[in-house]
């Protein structure tokens, strides 16, 4: 696809990185002479300096040819804004990144020129949200409008899981379930029955989604139910996450040191308390009840920050502790400081923007309807409808000659949750979940040699 891609942030320069990798045409536009520069040298892309919502500007970067124009850069109003001056153009599909609640009510018509809006902060909050709704999973995605999970857990000591083969796991705990990755140290496996759990491994599961508080019971990963939750910063992925956590009655203390975004807080949530303090502050988070929480989120502006007041709650006796970083260098030394539960609202937008390029891309075949990447971006987990055009339809899975390093996690059939064997088969209309080290699958087909 040629795709046009306007604002060079951590989110333009994630999709730009990802998206060249995946052999599109892709020409950045950036007011930074600097950074157009950088990222050309970087990736092999074309570059334009200027204002992207200039219809000069888009023209340069070739919008008559262009399959889709992807706005992100940081002001909501530019990134609208563009999407309708390449609407104009011709150009058929356009993303906006678009921050401010208000604009989702208002732009949420197609005719205004968005085919999409992504909210990083919003779906950021959504999966803090997700983690905590579930006390011992460190991350849920979820698949097929919510009727599968995809739920990462760490083996921990003493867990009755460790030492156990993948098939004595789920013989021994009696539930349908599939481990469909996992982590040891830096490797990443895609296990067979008789591959072996150990301590620190992080396994990926798939189950239905009403059956992961059973497994996290079970199998011994489940914590105390969350009632008490302190979150370190004030900005926008708290005030949405703190709206959900109102829902199921939790208690929420912000900790916020910017005292005008404190007095937006306390208008616009209602029973949140709201310190005006500084969260890097060790004495002012005992204080507060850093110890007592159920859960600490960790959601200043600065990575560094975050990581410094995490590796502290760690060593101040936190159980749960959930972490904003966006820089996946960090992931590996927050993960060896005990610190598990990491969030990048940057890394969620680009999957939900690649999700949408690789369906637009396929749009005959067996379109791509969710993907995330797992295990630190190492793998994918995709989920895919199936139609007439998979060359395996009614083919036992033992017959299909699938690909190195892929497996079939699950099988939806309309409201039947199917966990895979050899003589099952996929049929028309199912929903299938994929998870492979392979990379950019874009199409079921791809999963057969």
């Amino acid at each position: 696809m040629n795709i046009v891609i306007i604002g060079i942030g951590k989110v333009g320069l994630t999709l730009t990185e990802q998206l060249s990798k995946e052999d599109h045409n892709i020409v950045i536009v950036d007011k930074s002479k600097s950074v157009i520069e950088k990222a050309v040298n970087d990736y092999d892309v074309m570059g334009v300096v200027g204002n992207g919502a200039s219809s000069d500007i888009q023209k340069e970067a070739k919008i008559d040819t262009a399959d889709l124009l992807i706005a992100c850069t940081s002001s909501d109003e530019l990134n609208i804004l563009s999407c309708m001056v390449a609407k104009k153009l011709g150009v058929t599909d356009t993303i906006a990144r678009v921050r401010n609640p208000e604009y989702f009510k208002l732009f949420m018509s197609r005719e205004l020129g968005l085919n999409l809006m992504v909210n990083p902060e919003y779906e950021g909050a959504m999966e803090i949200f997700r983690v905590l709704r579930s006390p011992g999973a460190i991350m849920i995605e979820s698949f097929a409008e919510g009727k599968v999970d995809l739920v990462e857990l760490k083996l921990t000591q003493g867990n009755p899981a460790v030492n156990l083969s993948v098939s004595q796991f789920v013989e021994k705990f009696n539930i349908n379930l599939l481990i469909c990755a996992l982590q040891r140290g830096e490797d990443v496996i895609i296990p067979k029955g008789s591959t072996i759990l150990r301590e620190d491994d992080q396994i990926y599961i798939t189950a239905s989604s009403q059956d992961i508080c059973n497994i996290l019971r079970k199998a011994g990963f489940r914590k105390n139910p969350l009632k008490n939750v302190m979150i370190i910063g004030g900005g926008r992925i708290s005030f949405y996450l703190t709206k959900e956590l109102e829902k199921i009655s939790a208690k929420v203390k912000i900790v916020e040191k910017d005292e005008a975004k404190c007095l937006d807080l306390i208008t616009q949530l209602d029973k949140v308390e709201v310190i005006a303090g500084d969260g890097s502050d060790q004495q002012i988070l005992i204080e507060e009840g850093l110890k007592s929480a159920d859960a600490i989120v960790i959601l200043t502006g600065s990575d560094e920050e975050n990581i410094m007041i995490s590796i502290f709650a760690k060593n101040a006796g936190a159980q749960t502790i959930i972490t904003k970083v966006n820089k996946l260098s960090y992931y590996s030394m927050l993960r060896a400081s005990g610190v598990d539960s990491i969030i990048s609202p940057r890394l969620i937008t680009a999957n939900q923007i690649i999700r949408y390029v690789r369906a637009k891309q396929n749009s005959k075949g067996s379109a791509v309807l969710n993907l995330y990447k797992i295990v630190n971006d190492k793998a994918e987990a995709l989920e895919f409808i199936v139609t007439e055009k998979f060359e395996g339809i009614s083919k036992p899975l033992k017959e299909l000659k699938l690909k190195e390093n892929l497996l079939i996690a699950n099988i939806l059939r309309g409201s039947e949750f199917i966990t895979p064997h050899g003589g099952q088969t996929i049929e028309k209309g199912d929903k299938v979940i994929v998870v492979t080290t392979q990379g950019y699958l874009k199409d079921l087909n791809d999963i057969l040699k």
